[in-house]
C-alpha cells in the first residue's frame, strides 16, 4: 500500500539523496515545473543531495544546458545521470562493433558521439548504412510521431544479420507539452518482440544506477541505500528501477499515469490503487505533482 503524501518535504528529511527524474517531474519537455524546482531546492538547503537521473541519451552536460533553457535552475540539482552517458561508454568500448546503424534525429542526438576521455582505447565508432553495420546505436525514432512499427523492415533485416540494439533510452513514450512521443524504448520493445537482442542502461537497468552512485562519491556523499530515495512518473522505469535497486521510491503520478489514476492536484485514491495494481507494481509514497 502507497502512501499519499502531500509535500516532499513530508518524509525528506529520511533521506540524504534523492535520484530524481527530469521529463515530468522537473519540467514537462518545455519549460521547468515551479513547484518541483522549489521543493529540491529547499532539500538541498537542507542538507539533501540531487541526482538528476534520466534516461536522456545526451550526455550529462548537453542535459544541463537543456534543463536550464527550460528554466531548471543549477541549485535545484547537485549531479546528472544521464542514460546516454551509461549507454555512450558501452559504445565506446565496442559493445555493438565499431560500424554502427544509428537511429534518431540529427543534430538534436548529435552529442552521443562525443568523445568520452574516461574511455582507453576507444573503439572508432563509424556511422554506415544498416547494410554494412555490426551493430545499432538508438538513441530515438527518426519521426517521434510516427508508429513505431514503421521500423519492422528494417529490424528484421537487423535480426537477420545478428545485430544487437543498443537502446540509449529505454523510455517508451514522453510527452512534450501535451504531445506525446516515442521513445528509443519502444523500437528496443519492437526489435526484442521480433527476435532481436536489446542492451539498456537507463532505467530500470542497474547501469545508470550505478553511474548514479559513482556520482554521488564524486561528491564525496556515499549514504546507505534505505538513505536514497528515487522520485519519477515511470511506472515500468523509475518506480521499477527504484524497487530493483532497493530504495524507497516516491512516485509522481500526475506525470505519465495522470489520466489512469485521475490526478489533478492529488491522485485519487481508489484510481491510484487500481493503477498501481494492474501494474503489479508497489510505490513507498505517491504525490501528485512533484512539490
Amino acid at each position: 500500500m502507497t502512501r499519499i503524501i502531500e509535500h516532499f518535504e513530508e518524509i525528506s528529511g529520511q533521506y540524504d539523496a534523492a535520484f530524481v527524474d527530469l521529463w515530468g517531474c522537473m519540467h514537462n519537455g518545455l519549460h521547468a515545473l515551479p513547484d518541483a524546482v522549489k521543493a529540491m531546492q529547499k532539500y538541498r538547503a537542507a542538507g539533501g543531495a540531487v541526482v538528476l537521473v534520466t534516461n536522456s541519451p545526451r550526455p550529462w552536460d548537453s542535459v544541463a544546458r537543456q534543463i536550464n533553457g527550460f528554466g531548471v535552475p543549477d541549485d535545484a540539482w547537485d549531479a546528472i545521470a544521464t542514460s546516454g552517458d551509461s549507454a555512450r561508454a558501452a559504445m565506446y568500448r565496442g559493445i555493438v562493433g565499431e560500424k554502427i546503424w544509428f537511429m534518431g534525429e540529427s543534430p538534436r542526438d548529435d552529442d552521443f558521439f562525443k568523445p568520452l576521455k574516461i574511455i582507453d582505447d576507444p573503439v572508432n565508432i563509424q556511422k554506415v548504412p544498416l547494410e554494412e553495420a555490426e551493430g545499432i546505436v538508438c538513441c530515438g525514432p527518426f519521426d517521434p510521431l510516427a508508429d513505431v512499427d514503421v521500423n519492422r523492415p528494417e529490424f528484421l533485416y537487423a535480426k537477420q544479420k545478428g545485430l544487437k540494439l543498443l537502446c540509449a533510452n529505454p523510455d517508451i513514450v514522453v510527452d512534450r507539452g501535451d504531445v506525446r512521443e516515442w521513445c528509443a524504448g519502444a523500437l528496443a520493445a519492437l526489435y526484442t518482440e521480433m527476435g532481436g537482442e536489446s542492451l539498456y542502461f537507463g532505467k530500470p537497468h542497474p547501469p545508470i544506477y550505478d553511474l548514479a552512485r559513482r556520482r554521488l562519491a564524486a561528491l564525496n556523499i556515499a549514504p546507505s541505500d534505505p538513505r536514497i530515495i528515487g522520485i519519477g512518473d515511470g511506472i515500468g522505469t523509475d518506480i521499477l528501477g527504484a524497487l530493483q535497486e532497493d530504495i524507497d521510491a516516491l512516485f509522481i503520478s500526475g506525470g505519465l499515469a495522470a489520466s489512469e489514476t485521475k490526478t489533478d492536484r492529488q491522485p485519487e485514491p481508489h484510481a491510484l490503487t487500481n493503477y498501481l495494481q494492474s501494474q503489479q507494481m508497489s510505490a513507498t509514497y505517491t504525490i501528485g505533482h512533484l512539490r
